[in-house]
């Protein structure tokens, strides 16, 4: 995660009202809609009036001003993208370049998480949190105000080409597009459709619904990914500490065991990237209990968000369920395999490790 930068502190410019935020007029974008609302989230900004003006003049007399005025100056509070030169990204690791979102997240993203769940900056979670949440949530947006492709075409080295890729299906319910189009007459929050009466105040209500809208989202992934996904990182470290024990029965500690499901994927790729450095040390699958204490194994993915296993589970497996399953591979109580191979169950957790040993036998 990138240094926040000074500036992020308090306003330095003496005012006896609260501060000034500006945004530009007119439509408006998912961006500038979170980047309000997130420094709102925020004490010093909590009850601050908005301005929405391409005026130079207004906006020189507001205390800090995102995505209009042509400036990107922390120390001034500008945080504008628009500009040719402009090529700021979150960090060194990052290619994606910032909108207004990505630039509020970047200088006072640690202060914004750490103020909502009421801990300390210096607290050790919040700049794990504060990295996943820009990887989760924000860079998309930044991504999409910028009109970034999501997907790169390559070829079979891995480098890119100029071929187009063409997607399989449309995609409308983003936020960006939420705030882009109506979600339904009774309640629009977004831009005013192209043959509805629009004005200024218009403009500047939906705005401020949008923002609204923005912020929440934000919030609950926060809210999900301190509660539910957090706590789920010591289990992780734990099954890969215990990955050669008895129980998991595998010399080469390539089945990692979980007493019920946790969110493992972002955690097991994290933590292989600082404690498992070859790919040979690398587990292969996953044995948890589900909701009905049947037992699960699932395949390792190649990457936290991808469809493709490290070693999926046997071809001639596939789609089988019940006894013909349990016929096939000599192991009573099976209950299925999926089609792919990612996943399949059994009734104990015996004859699930059963299956992961039979599994991993298979060349």
């Amino acid at each position: 995660m990138p240094p926040e930068n000074p500036a992020s502190g308090e306003i330095k410019k003496p005012r006896l009202e609260s501060p000034l935020i500006g945004t530009h007029s007119g439509t408006f974008h998912a961006d500038e809609a979170l980047a309000v609302s997130l420094l709102r989230s925020l004490d010093k900004f909590k009850s601050s009036r908005l301005v929405r003006t391409r005026d130079p003049a207004v906006l020189e007399t507001c205390d800090i001003v995102v995505d209009v005025g042509g400036q990107y100056d922390p120390e001034r509070h500008r945080y504008d993208h628009h500009q040719r030169e402009f090529s700021e990204t979150y960090s060194g690791e990052h290619l994606t370049k910032l909108s207004s979102a990505g630039l509020i997240y970047k200088h006072f993203g640690s202060e914004i998480i750490a103020s909502h769940l009421g801990l300390p900056v210096q607290d050790p979670t919040v700049p794990i949190l504060v990295a996943k949440l820009y990887d989760g949530f924000i860079e998309a947006i930044d991504a999409i105000d910028n009109g970034i492709e999501r997907y790169e075409a390559v070829d079979q080295d891995g480098k890119p080409t100029k071929q187009a890729l063409k997607p399989k299906y449309q995609s409308s319910t983003d936020l960006s597009s939420r705030i882009s189009h109506v979600i339904s007459p009774a309640f629009r929050v977004l831009n005013p459709v192209w043959n509805e009466p629009v004005n200024n105040t218009i403009l500047d209500t939906q705005f401020e619904k949008a923002s609204s809208l923005a912020g929440s989202e934000f919030f609950s992934r926060l809210d999900y990914f301190s509660k539910a996904w957090l706590p789920g990182r010591e289990l992780v470290v734990k099954a890969l500490e215990n990955r050669f024990s008895n129980q998991a029965q595998d010399k080469l500690g390539r089945v990692l065991i979980f007493d019920s499901f946790c969110p493992w994927k972002d955690h097991l790729h994290t933590l292989e990237k600082t404690t498992l450095t070859e790919s040979s040390e690398r587990p292969l699958y996953v044995l948890y209990a589900d909701e009905s204490q049947n037992w699960r194994i699932q395949a390792i993915p190649v990457s936290p968000g991808g469809f493709e296993s490290r070693k999926a589970l046997p071809e001639a497996w596939r789609g089988l369920r019940d006894s013909a399953l349990s016929d096939l591979i000599g192991i009573p109580g099976a209950i299925f395999v999926h089609a792919s191979g990612f996943i399949g169950g059994h009734q104990s957790f015996q004859g699930a490790l059963e299956m992961a040993k039979k599994a991993l036998a298979e060349a």
